[in-house]
C-alpha cells in the first residue's frame, strides 16, 4: 500500500489525521469551520448562525475518513492558530483521466516555480497570494509527478496579510514529504535476500 509521511514540527503543526484527541479535536473543527467558511465566500453564500454545527460534525467524521484513505491523504492546521492555516498532501495514481484535469486547468495554474523536496526530489510550486477572485482564499500547491502518481500539496491560508509570514513553513512541511511502500517479504532462514537487478 503506497502511501505518504512527512516529518511536520509538533511545535508548528497539530496533525488532523487521526487526531481523536481533545486538542486534535477542537483544531479540526477550527479549521473545517475556516474552509467551510472560506468556500461559502468564494460562491457568495452569506455566513448562517447554524454553520458551527456544519463545522462540528464533519470535524467528527474526518478522522475516520482519514483512517480510511490509509495514509494516501495528510492533513495539519496552524498549531498557533488551526482556524488560519490548513495543510493538506495526497498521493493520486496518475490515470489519463487526472492529466486530462490538469492540463485543462485555468491559464494561472501554469505560473510555476521549481521546487525540490528532501526526498520526492524536483517538482513545482505556485503560491497564489493575491487570487483572482477577491473572496477566494491565499493558496499554495505544491506537485510531484513520480510517473505512476502525482503528489500534492496544498496550502489554504484565511488572511492575505498573514500568508507570506506562513509560506516558509509549509515550503518546510512539503519538503519532508515522502513515499512510503509496503513490500512483502518471503522469508524462509530469517535473512533477506535481493536478488540481483
Amino acid at each position: 500500500m503506497v502511501r505518504l509521511q512527512a516529518d511536520a514540527d509538533p511545535a508548528r503543526w497539530v496533525p488532523v489525521t487521526e487526531s481523536f484527541g481533545f486538542r486534535g479535536r477542537r483544531a479540526r473543527k477550527q479549521a473545517i469551520r475556516m474552509l467551510l467558511s472560506q468556500a461559502g465566500a468564494a460562491t457568495g453564500a452569506t455566513p448562517r448562525p447554524g454553520g458551527g454545527f456544519a463545522a462540528w460534525a464533519v470535524s467528527q467524521a474526518a478522522p475516520a475518513l482519514m483512517r480510511k484513505a490509509a495514509g494516501r491523504v495528510l492533513v495539519w492546521v496552524w498549531k498557533d492558530a488551526p482556524d488560519l492555516l490548513v495543510v493538506m498532501a495526497q498521493i493520486q495514481e496518475l490515470t489519463p483521466q487526472l492529466r486530462t484535469a490538469r492540463a485543462m486547468m485555468p491559464m494561472e495554474y501554469d505560473d510555476t516555480e521549481a521546487f525540490r523536496g528532501t526526498y520526492l526530489g524536483m517538482g513545482e510550486k505556485l503560491a497564489m497570494p493575491l487570487p483572482s477572485s477577491p473572496t477566494a482564499p491565499p493558496f499554495a500547491t505544491y506537485t510531484w509527478d513520480t510517473g505512476m502518481h502525482l503528489v500534492t500539496v496544498t496550502a489554504v491560508c484565511a488572511d492575505r496579510e498573514r500568508f507570506g509570514t506562513v509560506t516558509g513553513a509549509v515550503d518546510d512541511l512539503a519538503r519532508s514529504l515522502r513515499i512510503v511502500d509496503d513490500l512483502t517479504v518471503r522469508e524462509a532462514s530469517g535473512v533477506l535476500r535481493l536478488d540481483p537487478a
